[in-house]
């Protein structure tokens, strides 16, 4: 590893930079409203691997408010970086409750690591129409 990959903050850029260059595809679908996304199974395999590579560990947790995701040097324990997402409930028709929580936190997961290594979805607020919404 070089010395400018040395810092949390240059590692984490250089997974970013090669998760841009592996065009990732996205393999879920919105159909109702004609959109691809990211699902977890689309992106974790190579984050695990960029971040094992760079000497990155990840975290994820939640707490009634907040999910977290922490990225810590594996080589400086004393370096992290931290992603939060407030805490939003998920009604699921058919789910309990335990279901519902569970949908949220994958939720989370996602948008969290979307976040922290800009990976970029289809803005679909804006691409729905106001008498659509």
């Amino acid at each position: 590893m070089s010395e400018t990959t040395t810092n949390v903050y240059s590692k984490i850029q250089a997974v970013k930079s090669e998760l841009l260059a592996m065009n990732l595809k996205k393999s879920g679908e919105n159909k109702y409203a004609w959109f691809k996304y990211y699902e977890l199974a689309d992106i974790l395999p190579a984050i695990i691997d960029l971040c094992t590579k760079y000497g990155l560990f990840t975290r994820i947790s939640f707490d009634n408010e907040h999910a977290t995701l922490e990225i810590s040097n594996v080589d400086n324990s004393e370096e992290s970086v931290f992603y939060t997402s407030p805490m939003r409930e998920l009604e699921l028709k058919g789910c309990n409750r335990i279901q519902a929580l569970g949908g949220v936190e994958t939720y989370q997961r996602r948008y969290l690591y979307l976040n922290a290594f800009d990976l970029v979805e289809n803005d679909t607020f804006d691409a729905v129409s106001w008498d659509e919404a």
